[in-house]
């Protein structure tokens, strides 16, 4: 199991019925037990399974789920029919269940034994038409769920069950997710911005305004030998720093010095609200003249925000309270995966023909989990907003690679969730633009996967990891029953464009249905 998700478990609730009597009953749990039992010691699944028994009538399939609803620990429900369960029986319990659901559709035995299978044998192992039976009452039902088709011993069957409980932590994780913002959204700017109220009732999200008159008390509480602790201790240690920045006489010293009482501010502005994730204003940093007052952030938190990150806290810039809530989902859906992850903005392109690639950046934050070398620790002018003040940064291109960078956009009357696989390939040096960078050619092409993108209004922000890929956010999309436009290797343009059209028709005729 993955340390980070030790709090957790899934639940695994097996279906049959009294029908064929009460030692058919104890076969199928002997037989779950053991299935599960299994699937925790193939160490290939990053959540605990917990067998919580067989569900023989419609009583029992309501209180188990009801008590899934009710346990923190519980972030989503596997269920399989091991003999013919009547699917009415299901309905009450699927009904009043919240917690995500997956749908296992596999048997105890791998192959038929076909010189002494008889009719016992038949009544007890019928998940090939018990599943079907269930999977019907869940489409007619249209309760959102995932499907794994397989042998439950298959290290690929293992893998999709293992994909859906990532993403289960990730969402249990965010349905108490407090996102603070220091300053609202960057002025009439139309997609960072969004329907709080909605985000709260569908992702699960809750979104505070912090003004910076609530930020001071928690500045005025740092002391100094925290401050300078963490930069000889930590910011010395953990980057390149160049010899300048290290003179406690210089300017950049200062700065950094700066900089590293910022980041502590943060962190304890976060730790006391019990928050998960926030966003910045270039404009909302305190007293005007703080030179003179000494009262607010001398420059842009950016040091703070890139090394946050790689601690989990969720972030967008210019009040992007989306990608904030959304990579906070991103890294911990991640936690064990190779890679790193980080938000990233679209900066500019190089038009190269086949091999035509984006500049992604952003002014300061970038995580520097996908970083290729050790970051270089600088400190440079930023003439942006309302601080145009030497600023500090962590500076570095990215490693090469595969992955999936995703945007969650409010329509309007819904949300829809839009993810590229992207490929990430050598970047040059910027001697005069000393930022984190990354440099990737979206699949399957440039112009498809750039043209699909704006086509679906895809935000300039976005969350990365090299870990996830398409198969976690439909999975996350099903969770939260929002719209998914995926885009790959397989993506045809003008599909696409139809499949916009009719997920307009869909989820209209959705809300409907259920």
């Amino acid at each position: 199991m993955i340390k980070a998700f030790e709090n957790f478990e899934v639940w695994f609730v097996t279906g049959a019925q009294l029908l064929y009597g009460g030692d058919a009953v104890v076969q199928v749990d002997g037989h779950s037990k053991e299935m599960v039992e299994g699937l925790n010691n193939s160490g290939n699944l990053p959540v605990k399974v917990v067998y919580k028994g067989t569900a023989n009538s419609s009583a029992e399939v309501a209180d188990v789920m009801a008590k899934a609803n009710n346990d923190k620990k519980c972030i989503g429900v596997i269920t399989w029919m091991h003999t013919f369960s009547p699917a009415k029986m299901w309905i009450h319990g699927l009904q009043i269940l919240r917690k995500p659901l997956l749908h296992l559709h596999t048997q105890y035995n791998q192959q038929i034994p076909y010189d002494t299978m008889d009719m016992d044998f038949m009544n007890l192992n019928q998940s090939a038409h018990g599943d079907r039976e269930y999977a019907h009452i869940l489409s007619r039902l249209r309760k959102p769920r995932k499907t794994v088709i397989g042998y439950w011993k298959d290290e690929k069957t293992q893998g999709h069950i293992a994909v859906w409980e990532r993403v289960c932590a990730g969402w249990a994780d965010s349905q108490d997710m407090l996102i603070l913002r220091f300053g609202d959204q960057m002025n009439n700017v139309a997609v960072t911005d969004g329907d709080k109220v909605a985000a709260e009732q569908v992702l699960g999200y809750h979104v505070d305004y912090m003004p910076f008159s609530e930020v001071m008390p928690f500045f005025d509480a740092i002391k100094d030998e925290e401050v300078t602790a963490l930069v000889k201790n930590t910011y010395f240690n953990d980057y390149q720093v160049d010899a300048t920045i290290k003179d406690e006489k210089s300017e950049a010293y200062k700065k950094v010095w700066n900089a590293a009482k910022a980041e502590l501010t943060l962190r304890a502005v976060m730790k006391a609200k019990g928050a998960k994730a926030f966003t910045t204003n270039f404009d909302d940093l305190g007293d005007v003249n703080v030179e003179e007052t000494g009262r607010g952030f001398d420059q842009i938190p950016g040091l703070a925000s890139q090394r946050m990150m790689h601690d989990g806290f969720g972030f967008g810039a210019e009040g992007d309270w989306k990608s904030a809530a959304l990579y906070r989902t991103v890294w911990f859906m991640s936690q064990g995966l190779e890679g790193g992850t980080s938000f990233l903005e679209d900066y500019t392109l190089n038009f190269d023909g086949e091999n035509t690639s984006i500049l992604e950046s952003h002014m300061l934050e970038v995580c520097p989990d996908i970083a290729e070398e050790k970051p270089r620790l600088e400190v440079h002018f930023l003439g942006i907003g309302i601080r145009k003040s030497q600023t500090a940064r962590l500076v570095f291109t990215t490693k090469q690679g595969h992955g999936t960078t995703a945007t969650v956009v409010d329509m309007g009357n819904r949300f829809r969730l839009i993810a590229n696989d992207v490929n990430l390939i050598k970047s040059k040096p910027l001697p005069k633009l000393p930022v984190a960078s990354a440099l990737w050619i979206p699949e399957p092409t440039f112009e498809v996967g750039v043209g699909c993108w704006m086509n679906a209004g895809g935000t300039h922000h976005s969350c990365f990891s090299f870990g996830l890929t398409d198969e976690y956010w439909r999975d996350y999309a099903e969770i939260a029953d929002i719209e998914c436009c995926i885009i790959n290797k397989d993506t045809d343009i003008e599909r696409f464009r139809q499949d916009l059209r009719v997920n307009e028709v869909y989820y209209m005729l959705n809300k409907a249905l259920r």
